[in-house]
């Protein structure tokens, strides 16, 4: 354990798992290299073969005898399979006469911080609680060596001639404020050490004046203080932060002890590599490059259209929240195992799951996601503490039901090939691509999926117990980024979210459904995608059963007018319809139908006689609406805007002997056939009838109206519309 490495490439991390695997078969000791394969020339063979089938590289069977280490043989691999690309040149110092320009990464952060000044958007916050005998002095001596050493955190920014560029100060020395809190009482000292943690972390910085770095000690106690750093990322990334907290616990340890530095000199610095990109990244070798991802990424879709609780906003706010994610350590090696088998990192096989929901989830195909890569393919570079990381966009293929193998399949391909293509900076993919661009959402992909190597960053001090403060920054850069980690305890780490798009409770739901997609590949890789479950039992029950107890009482017995006639009676003083200044109580529309109903059986209108109401909206249509039903006859609506060609065969489609209607008769609309009661010439007549509802005779099942379709693919058709199925409507709409 103290000299294992973790694997550091795809390529490297899929070695070890199949040596390792094809180890475990043969039942012999797990080693660390090829050399001691004594009498196992098969498993040498199947070490080839494996090669031969996962990366189309051929190994000479001798290569494995000649003392490789799993990572050399990986190198060896990956050399092969980038035969074709540009062999790049090593990132060496620069002159500093001139203007120092921004690496690719740099610019993009600056142009948004241009965009949007003092936002905390971009700190890198870290809150350490340091319990024991602290020597202060020693602490502020490695934290002043670390800001001398690497020029990262002496780094402003200005512009010459319009352009950005680096400034480095010189190094004048480095202070370390301490703020003594250790006269509060007990409660009130955590809260103010909570307070001052989350303040720091959300204090934006000033990219053009500095510093860029800032350290303050919290004193809670003669053994207990709080050590607050923060970075932009302009000047730092995860790796940084280890690279960081490594030579903090070298130097205080040398510094409390009496003795100088034991770090070598920084062969580079931030600036010569901003310098060497601009240089290389170029020319032939950025168009090849470049030539991948075009065709990689050729049409993919441009936003992920996932079912949000809240619309998107038109301008991303960055608020988030994190929601803790735990795995079991039985499931972590079962997903460890099914990679093993498949020659796949467990990188590859979460990456495939994760993917796989996010299908799930927005009904596509294809899925597009992000996934930092630290960047660092150099190795003068890789004791820097600067901004190198680099963002891969991963597409992957789900398209034709493949099974969850073959989709792990086509993701591992998929990552390879992208980190054989990582030199391209993300900022110049986007400039390339020229995606739609949106302030609403980040550009080529909206999710984030990270892996972490190992757990903790290293932040062991000498003679001191380190840990957390938990003054979590709620941010989201994207609308969902799932960061895991994998521990002796099982998949640790959390799903960082946008609260402008989700609630809560829909992120538990997600966690939920990504731990049984990864229960039931681990269980059957052969499972074919649309036969994978995201419901649990209790949720199963909830949406299939639960939401589906639909079952009401409705009147089945009675029809629509007959409803409305018992309502009128219960509330006869209430209004029941208004239109502009006029109203009518639940008596007055039901008194008003009663003597049209009565007009209309005395022009023949029995049960299911069609009648046409060709009004205008107003209380007259619903009049003739009620008095039609009450005669016992079916309404047809006939709307008066509509063409008079298809006034007139609706009209003659129907049936209808009779038509209500007011004049001037609407045009097209007198046929020889059909009797015209116009509401206003006959109105003295129908108010002379009775104001008492007439015996229809009608039933349930008997037609209430005829509805005619848009006709937009052919002719229109009426539908007839029984009593019984509108009162379910009707009651349904006002529970």
């Amino acid at each position: 354990e103290e000299t294992y490495v973790a694997p550091r490439t795809p390529v490297e991390e899929v070695l070890a798992g199949i040596w390792a695997e094809l180890l475990r078969l043969e039942r012999v000791g797990v080693e660390e290299s090829f050399f001691d394969l004594g009498g196992h020339s098969l498993l040498a063979t199947r070490v080839v073969s494996r090669v031969r089938e996962l990366f189309g590289v051929e190994l000479p069977l001798r290569a494995l005898f000649e003392g490789p280490t799993v990572a050399a043989l990986a190198g060896r691999v990956e050399e092969i399979r980038r035969a074709d690309l540009p062999v790049l040149p090593a990132v060496l110092p620069t002159e500093r006469t001139g203007a120092l320009p921004l690496s690719f990464a740099q610019e993009r952060l600056w142009f948004i911080d241009r965009m949007e000044p003092g936002s905390a958007t971009y700190n890198i916050p870290a809150a350490l609680r340091l319990t024991g005998a602290l020597d202060e002095r020693a602490l502020e001596r490695a934290l002043g060596e670390i800001v001398r050493r690497h020029e990262a955190l002496r780094i402003t920014f200005g512009e010459v001639d319009g352009s950005p560029v680096q400034v480095i100060a010189p190094f004048d020395g480095f202070a370390l404020p301490v703020e003594d809190l250790s006269g509060l009482g007990d409660a009130d000292r955590e809260a103010a050490a909570k307070r001052r943690a989350g303040d720091e972390a959300s204090h934006a910085f000033d990219l053009s004046a500095g510093p860029l770095f800032r350290a303050a000690l919290l004193r809670l106690g003669e053994e207990d203080h709080v050590l607050l750093l923060t970075m932009h990322h302009i000047v730092s990334d995860g790796w940084s932060m280890g690279v960081l907290f490594r030579e903090l616990s070298a130097l205080y340890e040398a510094y409390r002890e009496g003795r100088e530095s034991p770090l070598p000199d920084l062969p580079v610095q931030y600036a010569d590599y901003a310098v060497w990109q601009r240089e290389q990244l170029a020319g032939e070798v950025l168009d090849r490059q470049l030539a991948y991802w075009k065709e990689r990424l050729g049409g993919a879709p441009e936003l992920l259209e996932l079912s949000t609780d809240h619309p998107r906003p038109a301008v991303q706010t960055f608020r988030g929240a994190t929601v803790p994610v735990e795995f079991s350590a039985e499931l972590l090696e079962r997903l460890q195992a099914l990679g093993r088998g498949e020659g796949a990192t467990l990188y590859m096989t979460l990456l495939s799951t994760f993917q796989v929901l996010l299908s799930k989830y927005s009904g596509s195909e294809d899925i597009v996601v992000g996934s930092p890569i630290a960047g660092r393919t150099r190795g003068e570079v890789e004791g820097l503490i600067g901004f190198f990381v680099n963002t891969l966009v991963l597409r992957a293929d789900l398209a034709g039901d493949p099974s969850f193998r073959e989709t792990l399949r086509r993701v591992r391909e998929a990552t390879l090939g992208a980190y054989e293509h990582q030199e391209v900076p993300f900022e110049k993919l986007v400039a390339e691509l020229q995606p739609e661009r949106s302030l609403s959402h980040s550009p080529l992909f909206q999710v984030l999926f990270t892996l972490q190597n190992a757990e903790g960053g290293g932040s062991a001090l000498p003679g001191l117990e380190v840990g957390g403060v938990g003054a979590a920054m709620e941010i989201a850069k994207y609308d969902l980024s799932l960061d895991l980690v994998a521990t002796p305890q099982g998949l640790r780490g959390g799903l960082n979210y946008s609260t402008d798009l989700f609630e809560r409770g829909t992120i538990d739901r997600m966690l939920g459904h990504l731990e049984r997609v990864l229960e039931q590949v681990a269980a059957d890789a052969d499972v074919r995608l649309s036969q994978l479950e995201l419901l649990g039992g209790p949720e199963r029950a909830l949406v299939l059963e639960e939401w589906n107890r639909t079952a009401a009482e409705v009147p089945a017995d009675r029809c629509i007018h007959e409803l409305f006639e018992e309502q009128a009676e219960r509330t006869p003083a209430a209004v029941a319809l208004r239109f502009e200044e006029e109203s009518l109580t639940y008596a007055d529309l039901d008194e008003r139908a009663n003597r049209l109903a009565n007009h209309l059986r005395r022009r023949g209108v029995r049960p299911e006689t069609r009648v046409g109401i060709c009004l205008e909206r107003g209380p007259e249509l619903v009049v003739a609406m009620l008095a039609v039903m009450k005669a016992g006859g079916a309404y047809v609506p006939l709307d008066p805007a509509y063409p008079a060609e298809r006034l007139a065969f609706m009209l003659a489609d129907s049936g209808a002997p009779l038509l209500l209607t007011r004049l001037p008769l609407p045009e097209g609309l007198a046929p020889d056939a059909v009797e015209i009661v116009c509401l206003d010439a006959d109105r003295e007549r129908i108010e002379a009838k009775s104001a008492q509802a007439p015996a229809a005779g009608v039933r349930p099942e008997n037609v209430a109206y005829v509805i005619y379709t848009s006709g937009s693919t052919g002719t229109p058709k009426g539908v007839m519309v029984p009593h019984r199925g509108v009162p379910n409507l009707a009651y349904a709409q006002a529970r």
